[in-house]
């Protein structure tokens, strides 16, 4: 399908789609809390698609990985709050608490985090501007590329039973978290099906 227009009528469905949606939350045990920003933003042709970074190579966790923007909760903070706060940090969108369209469900991590996906309409009042100290590069994927079901990749690895999670998008594999996040947005938001994720595994590499 042709990726749709960031227009108003996108964003009531988006909007919809998240309010019948029966989320699923995680207890932390002995994990942390954390946010991401499924951020709905226009591209160059007035596309509607979703910011994704490529993180820093010299941030001690994850660095040089793919991901939405992000990161833990401070004290206090709501997942909504974090992920508007993560999201005007790394890449200078400042969303207005208006702008929130729903949860998806929390991922437990194999990195030690709860993660809750927060979905945003995202702004064209300013451009995009990559945080160097978190961010190496910002990435617009359109949701053509996101429903697209040949873009969903299942691997097998030997140090699990579950599959591991993938897409490929933007001329690479990008991996769960992130991938099993962008799969139900585009599942639940986009499509209006109710897909879950928590089960399919993240590559070795994001385990530490």
């Amino acid at each position: 399908m042709p990726s749709p227009l960031f227009a108003a009528p996108l964003r009531e469905t988006l909007a919809g789609h998240l309010a019948r949606f029966e989320r699923r939350s995680v207890p932390l045990g002995d994990r942390r809390p954390a946010a991401v920003a499924v951020v709905v933003v226009p591209d160059e042709e007035g596309r509607a698609a979703v910011v994704l970074t490529l993180r820093a190579s010299g941030l001690r966790r994850h660095g040089g990985q793919w991901a939405l923007p992000g990161g833990r909760l401070d004290a206090g903070e709501t997942p909504e709050t974090a992920a508007l706060r993560e999201l005007e940090e790394e890449v200078g969108l400042n969303a207005p608490a208006d702008h929130l369209l729903g949860r998806l469900d929390d991922y437990p991590t194999r990195s030690g985090f709860v993660i809750t996906p927060v979905v945003l309409w995202g702004s064209t009042a300013a451009p995009l501007r990559a945080n160097p100290r978190e961010v190496a590069g910002i990435h617009l994927v359109p949701f053509a590329e996101l429903v697209d079901p040949r873009s969903l990749v299942l691997q097998s690895i030997p140090q699990s039973d579950r599959p591991v999670l993938a897409l490929a998008i933007l001329n690479t594999l990008i991996y769960a978290p992130t991938a099993a996040i962008l799969h139900q947005f585009a599942e639940v938001a986009v499509a209006g099906r109710e897909t879950r994720v928590a089960h399919y595994e993240q590559p070795v590499f994001a385990w530490r």
